[in-house]
């Protein structure tokens, strides 16, 4: 939601830009800004679109209204076909000076940067959706009934597991899950350092909340360079051949959306910042979730707190004294209270993407 409503703010900062300073154009104009921000969103968001390419076309199609109303103004508007060849020569003409390679380059830092940050949250949702929901086998099934309730049947209803006790058989259970930990880790670390990457010239707040004073500036150049422009302008198009003047004015309301992105505004300088700070401090306490979680659940809930008398599977002793296996799959071939068969083909795959966000 941040980046959708920021996309919006710096659409609307661009349109009001047309707006206040260049009116007879913003209606125009403001149809190619709103179809670059769609490409920006659809970026962002997934799409495999060419982010060089979206900011070549939002310039090719603002060029013929900046000759229109800006180079050539007229009494009537340009026909379409000669739109379209001013469309075509924007790029050998350059009317805006080197303003739209420093776009493309500003914007191809800061989007991937983002959309491979947005892609890597969706991915760690899905890995803990799908750790929440894994299936226990029979054998973890029969082992966690046995230390939980049989000391019941003898009437052992206060005694707890012993922690060595219960270290095995929660171990044997979660086996599968703590083969996630080391790649959750790496998981962790990649979102970190990508987003302490994500600042200064990678910062998409600045860039998109700044891009309209590069239009501003790319605008002035082509006014600057009228005459010149004009001139070659004839040599490929011909003259101008016009229509009967049908633009309207400023149709951007601008008091739209205004509460929620003064909203926007007033959180903080830099929101987006901000929150990914506070998010991977949060994020960066659960590094060691799925290797430590067995542990976690035995000392925390589960076993009887050292030196109290505890329930051993069989009895009520004073401790434990099989051989306490250690977490993950191959430490479970000598688990004395779960037997656990391979890897389970779910958490494969989910390490599998873990592995592939991570290179990302």
């Amino acid at each position: 939601e941040t980046f959708e409503m920021l996309i919006r703010l710096a659409e609307n900062y661009t349109s009001t830009l047309f707006c206040n300073a260049y009116r007879n154009m913003a209606a125009e104009a403001t149809t190619c800004v709103q179809e670059f921000f769609t490409d920006v969103g659809l970026f962002i968001f997934g799409t495999d679109i060419s982010t060089e390419e979206s900011v070549n076309r939002f310039f090719d199609t603002l060029f013929p209204v900046v000759y229109n109303h800006v180079i050539n103004p007229g009494l009537t508007d340009i026909s379409l076909e000669y739109a379209e060849c001013l469309q075509m020569v924007r790029r050998d003409i350059r009317p805006f000076g080197n303003i739209p390679k420093k776009a493309i380059g500003q914007m191809g830092r800061t989007l991937l940067p983002s959309r491979t940050f947005l892609q890597a949250l969706n991915l760690g949702i899905e890995v803990i959706n799908t750790t929440d929901h894994l299936h226990f086998s029979k054998d973890c099934s029969r082992a966690l009934l046995r230390m939980q309730y049989c000391p019941h049947c003898q009437g052992l209803t206060l005694s707890k597991p012993c922690m060595g006790y219960c270290l095995n058989v929660v171990r044997g259970c979660l086996a599968n899950v703590a083969e996630v930990d080391l790649h959750w880790r790496g998981y962790i670390q990649s979102l970190e350092e990508l987003s302490s990457a994500m600042s200064g010239t990678y910062d998409i707040e600045h860039v998109l909340l700044n891009f309209h004073s590069l239009v501003n500036d790319a605008l002035i150049q082509a006014r600057i360079n009228g005459p010149e422009l004009s001139e070659q302008v004839n040599k490929v198009c011909g003259p101008p051949v016009r229509k009967p003047t049908q633009s309207p004015g400023c149709t951007f309301d601008q008091n739209k959306d205004n509460q929620g992105l003064k909203m926007f505004l007033r959180d903080s300088e830099e929101t987006l910042t901000n929150r990914r700070k506070e998010f991977i401090s949060h994020l960066r306490l659960y590094r060691a979730f799925y290797g430590g979680l067995a542990d976690q659940l035995c000392a925390n809930e589960l076993a009887a707190a050292d030196g109290l008398p505890c329930w051993n599977g069989e009895d009520v002793a004073r401790s434990y004294t099989h051989r306490v296996v250690g977490s993950g799959i191959k430490a479970q071939s000598a688990n004395p209270e779960v037997k656990v068969k391979g890897t389970d083909p779910v958490i494969s795959q989910i390490i599998d993407k873990l592995k592939h966000v991570i290179q990302v």
